[in-house]
């Protein structure tokens, strides 16, 4: 298959709210929520994707001609590239009923592993979602990445028993899901965490943990005094708050902050291997992209989800080359054009 076959495939079976639109840029889905949208305006996607359209890149081509290296050493695990497919929920409620849950991470998960990255992987009200994402995730060697929403104590605990048993080796939580209505009419109640609460957390797991939806330098350095080994620079796909701003825009100062003290990545419009580039440039040490990835399995299962990966490398590959580094240590702030 090819990437456009993908698109075209996923269209067929996606909706009513997902478009599989030839560029995901979240202007088609806007407001739609159940859907892929975004909260109240529905302008947060869109301003995601929109921020990295804005930035540049400054070629240079006076340099070795030799090949370039994308792989990307994560807590020992090494990928062929730093990207990963983002977590998703309720994918036959926003995306279409062609897949549960259960059945779409059961495809992602081995898909993203044979296609040399791995998955961060959703969880919901239905707990065998969670305990099933994380049982494939170890079936895979431990690629992947359990990502917990901030549950009340015991329901959180239960969860995170059952991904250790697993075999998962990295997990996460998307703090940020405290947003999201129905967590909130939880009794005993779910929602945010205080420092004191997350590390309680993390020091229970005994495995690296990610916070999830960090948008200030403040943030993220709770989430380092928390002891979380890294955190995802993301606003939920502008799904939990209207009127915040792009991740891009917020990066550049969250990871000169925590650089080198723990792992950043980010999300929120990432499309390409030249957005990948530009996020690295920026400070992160990698990219989450989700919704491209539900596209790729509606429209081609594990062989759209391969499609979409070589797409990306390459992509990255050829940024990497014509603006002259030929490995990710390379990639620096000196690469963006400051016009």
């Amino acid at each position: 298959m090819t990437y456009q076959e993908v698109l075209a495939a996923a269209r067929t079976c996606s909706g009513p709210y997902c478009k599989a639109c030839p560029v995901c840029n979240g202007k088609a889905c806007g407001s739609t929520m159940p859907g892929p949208g975004s909260k109240g305006t529905g302008t947060v996607a869109v301003r995601n994707y929109q921020a990295w359209q804005e930035i540049c890149l400054n070629m240079d081509t006076i340099c070795e001609n030799g090949p370039v290296d994308t792989k990307f050493n994560f807590f020992g695990q090494e990928y062929d590239l730093p990207v990963f497919a983002g977590p998703v929920g309720a994918v036959n409620l926003h995306y279409g009923d062609k897949y549960n849950d259960l059945e779409y991470n059961n495809i992602l998960v081995p898909a993203c592993a044979q296609a040399g990255i791995a998955a961060f992987t959703g969880d919901g009200t239905n707990p065998e979602v969670f305990t099933a994402a994380a049982a494939a995730i170890g079936a895979n060697g431990g690629k992947g990445i359990p990502t917990v929403k901030p549950w009340d104590r015991d329901t959180l605990y239960a969860k995170l028993d059952a991904a250790k048993a697993s075999g998962a080796k990295v997990f996460a939580m998307d703090i940020d899901a405290a947003g999201l209505p129905f967590l909130k009419g939880l009794n005993p109640p779910a929602g945010s965490k205080t420092v004191a609460e997350l590390r309680e957390i993390i020091e229970y797991v005994k495995v690296p943990f990610i916070i999830k939806g960090i948008m200030t330098v403040k943030g993220a350095q709770k989430a380092m005094e928390a002891g979380a080994a890294g955190i995802v620079v993301s606003n939920h796909g502008g799904r939990v708050q209207d009127g915040v701003p792009a991740t891009a825009s917020v990066l550049p100062a969250i990871a000169q902050a925590v650089k080198g003290q723990m792992v950043v990545l980010v999300d929120g419009g990432i499309r390409t291997g030249v957005d990948v580039c530009k996020a690295l440039a920026l400070g992160a040490d990698a990219c989450i992209l989700a919704r491209p990835y539900v596209t790729a399995v509606y429209g081609g299962q594990a062989e759209g989800v391969k499609v979409l990966t070589d797409k990306l490398k390459g992509e990255l590959q050829d940024t990497m080359a014509m603006c002259g580094v030929h490995s990710l240590s390379e990639i620096s702030g000196d690469m963006i054009f400051q016009g």
